[in-house]
């Protein structure tokens, strides 16, 4: 049976990044990028992620706009009918870049701010002045009317933050709020141990989100915790300001965890390699040496991330195994099985979603 083709791929441009983030995922540096795909081997991914029909395409990194031909590649995807956005830390978008950004077709940026205030982000960010910088590159995207979004990794530090965090989003002009989860995948595995929320903070805070969502003015979504619209759905959260059906539009909000999934997600990296999800860093394969769509319809991991009568424990009985599944990226750096209950769930038993 043919396979649905990913909603979203997320594909890494560059490891090279100007800031050294304590959680970053793909672990870049400002040295990073020996390995990157050349310039056209990244336009013929994005010829063959045209061909297969992708709707969205993020543009990561790494920081993407660390990549000299970077511009060129957005053209070249917006030119296919490629809905294009770009993940960026910020600091180095000014207008000139921001209208750039804009003349290339280049839909959305989702700029990273993860305190609300200078202190907590930049100690997170490694680098002093990342803070301004970042929301100075916000200013310059709203000046060039770029939309953009705030990106957030709330953690133990900024858990008092998030809706100080959920304001300033607001404030900005940011037109959605992404809060994600913590999980330690990449070097957020040596730097961030401490930083995990427990089972009970994170049950809280997602409470929170939901009842939030009711007055917030801009869409609140949150990767990594395929629990949250099951929240949603329970309390029938309705937004005042947000058409319900613009949530249900977003692919994982109750599907489950969309790594690997039929229309879900799919990553990636710098050098090719292929990975369900920025958090699952299980590797598929490689685009220079297999084509993207024969992994994605034959991978024997793909196969069992989508039969979700092989999840095991309390994820596997669980009412919700099918509508949530859990964080499979989670349950692999923590229980070192992608198909192990989600260790960071509260729901065990079912039933407690209040």
């Amino acid at each position: 049976m043919k396979v649905l083709p990913p909603f979203l791929v997320s594909y890494s441009i560059t490891s090279k990044c100007n800031l050294a983030c304590r959680h970053c995922y793909s672990e870049s540096t400002r040295e990073s990028g020996s390995d990157d795909l050349t310039t056209e081997q990244s336009l013929g991914v994005i010829d063959s992620l045209a061909d297969w029909g992708i709707g969205l395409l993020i543009f990561d990194g790494g920081e993407p706009l660390c990549r000299e031909d970077f511009l060129d590649l957005a053209q070249h995807s917006s030119s296919k009918g490629i809905r294009t956005v770009v993940g960026s830390n910020g600091t180095i978008i000014d207008r000139k870049t921001a209208r750039g950004m804009v003349r290339a077709g280049i839909r959305s940026v989702a700029i990273s701010v993860d305190g609300a205030d200078a202190e907590t982000h930049d100690w997170f960010r490694g680098k002093d002045g990342a803070f301004e910088e970042a929301l100075a590159g916000a200013s310059a995207c709203k000046a060039e009317k770029l939309p953009f979004q705030f990106n957030m990794v709330v953690r133990k530090q900024t858990l008092g933050q998030v809706s100080e965090m959920v304001r300033l989003a607001v404030e900005s002009g940011s037109d959605a709020i992404e809060i994600f989860d913590l999980v330690l995948a990449g070097r957020a595995r040596t730097e961030c141990q401490d930083q995990v929320l427990s089972i009970e903070e994170r049950r809280e805070l997602m409470e929170w989100l939901a009842e939030a969502q009711v007055e917030c003015p801009i869409v609140i979504r949150v990767p990594a915790c395929p629990m949250y619209p099951l929240i949603l759905k329970r309390r029938e959260i309705r937004p005042k300001h947000i058409p319900m059906e613009l949530l249900a539009r977003i692919p994982y909000y109750g599907r489950g965890c969309a790594a690997g999934m039929p229309f879900g997600y799919l990553v990636i990296r710098a050098n090719g390699e292929l990975n369900p999800c920025m958090l699952l860093q299980v590797n598929l394969g490689n685009v220079t040496a297999s084509d993207i769509k024969e992994v994605w319809q034959d991978s024997p991991a793909l196969t069992q991330l989508r039969d979700r009568n092989l999840l095991k424990g309390e994820c596997g009985v669980c009412e919700y195994k099918t509508a949530c599944a859990g964080c499979r990226g989670r349950a692999y750096e923590e229980m070192g099985d992608m198909l192990a209950s989600d260790p960071g769930c509260w729901l065990p038993g079912a039933g407690n979603i209040s």
